[in-house]
């Protein structure tokens, strides 16, 4: 297992090398410029996503897209996530991963935009689509939507399923005592109960459960913050320097510069938010919407959500705590920073996680199932979700590094392809956003 886990962390190194870098914040980058800072339209989104009716084809309303997207999004990626990038890359990824979601909004955008536009109605009346259908519709490469769909029905038992049962279990164990196999059983049976009612069960409990869980963590955050207020300048500033600097931070972390920091905040951010891994897309397809421009701006607005809210508010309760300088790591080092909490604490933090882990797994056990939908068929719809079960229960007695190196891997190969549609095909979504955006028609029904 030793053995396994120092090839998995060699391999992970690789993939999140400078290209990798490059080619995903230099995406963001690109669109953002590309659509004119289309950041500057996130609270037209936010007050789109709050509408519930029915406003054109689709399997659920906007709101249950927005929320079931988030679901799979708000997870472990921004508690433990945040922490575990805090710890070896020092302060400074906390910049890194809060740039990665500005700027990935623009990505986010641009993502659930095509997969509006390039989905299709399958033969029972549902709606299918997602990055491997813009690449077969919209660049003509089935070949790439293929490959596509595979890593992602892959990746997907990684980010959104292993991952997260595993932080869950690790918390419990370390707060309460209990077995990662209780952990586990428990998450697996809630896990059934739900995904088997497909695409409408899952937004169900995302509506109700998703806005609760958000609000309860954010307001612990605030709490810590406010006891700690005269320390969140000089904060900032620790943040902001060991960002753009190759000098190492005092303390425990693993790894010191630039290149450390940007390394983990990046793909951390990227874990969290998953603009530009093209999985969020799959559930935006399904949305009932009058045009793919309406849908693409309340995507966007997860992004916003995920990480420039809450994992910021986590970054900034992480640094502010200092428990970073002793050489804690993951769902141990967000634990002790919300002691500060006192008794309180630790149950805040169990609720959060719980409720992040939970709802992440069902959102992604959807993207996966859809992947797997395009590769084989229908057919394949329930034994994926009876493996995805099992891997839940797999995931909280598995090893952390192993898991996390996983995760990062698969991501990276799974956001490749999506990002080389989003480049291709920015033609096509200056057009659609000049048309329904810029000039004002985002009422008007379109396809």
């Amino acid at each position: 297992m030793e053995a396994l886990e120092k090839l998995a962390g060699a391999v992970s190194n690789q993939v999140w090398g400078p290209p990798m870098l490059i080619l995903l914040f230099g995406t963001h980058l690109y669109l953002t410029f590309r659509l004119r800072f289309v950041q500057r339209y996130t609270f037209k989104g936010i007050r789109l996503s709050l509408g519930r009716g029915r406003e054109g084809e689709g399997d659920v309303s906007q709101f249950g897209a927005l929320t079931t997207a988030l679901a799979a999004t708000i997870g472990t990626g921004n508690i433990v996530g945040v922490a575990t990038a805090v710890a070896a890359g020092g302060p400074g990824a906390v910049l890194w991963m809060w740039l990665t979601g500005v700027f990935g909004i623009a990505t986010k955008y641009s993502e659930a935009l095509l997969s509006v536009k390039y989905r299709v109605t399958m033969p029972n009346g549902s709606m299918a689509g997602g990055p491997m259908y813009v690449l077969e519709r919209g660049m003509k490469a089935r070949w790439l939507g293929l490959i596509f769909a595979a890593l992602t029905a892959f990746a997907a038992f990684g980010i959104g399923n292993m991952v997260q049962a595993n932080s869950i279990a690790t918390l419990a164990k370390e707060t309460f005592s209990l077995s990662p196999w209780v952990t586990g059983t428990a998450m697996t049976v809630l896990t059934a109960v739900v995904i088997l009612g497909g695409i409408q069960s899952i937004a169900r409990v995302c509506e109700a459960l998703v806005p609760v869980m958000a609000l309860v963590y954010i307001i612990g955050c605030a709490f810590i913050l406010i006891m700690h207020a005269p320390e969140i300048p000089a904060t900032i500033l620790l943040i902001v320097k060991d960002a753009f600097t190759a000098q190492a931070a005092a303390g425990g972390f693993l790894g010191a510069g630039v290149l450390q920091a940007m390394r983990f905040g990046i793909a951390r951010g990227l874990f969290s938010n998953e603009s530009g891994l093209g999985s969020a897309p799959i559930v935006a397809a399904a949305a009932q919407t009058k045009n793919p421009v309406r849908q693409a701006l309340v995507s966007s607005t997860g992004t916003f959500w995920d990480t420039v809210v809450v994992c910021g508010m986590t970054g900034l309760v992480l640094v502010i705590s200092a428990d970073w300088t002793k050489g804690l790591q993951g769902a141990a080092l967000t634990r002790s920073a919300f002691q500060d909490l006192s008794a309180i604490g630790p149950y805040l933090l169990t609720f959060a996680l719980l409720t992040f882990v939970f709802s992440t797994i069902l959102g992604w056990s959807y993207y996966g199932e859809k992947a797997a939908e395009y590769l084989f068929g229908p057919k394949v719809i329930f034994p994926y979700r009876l493996l995805w079960v099992g891997a839940v229960l797999l995931g909280s007695v598995a090893t952390l590094p192993l898991v996390w190196s996983f995760a990062d891997i698969a991501n990276a190969l799974m956001a490749v392809p999506n990002l080389v549609s989003l480049l291709a095909l920015s033609g096509v979504l200056v057009a659609e956003t000049r048309t329904y955006l810029w000039e004002g028609r985002l009422e008007e029904a379109g396809g």
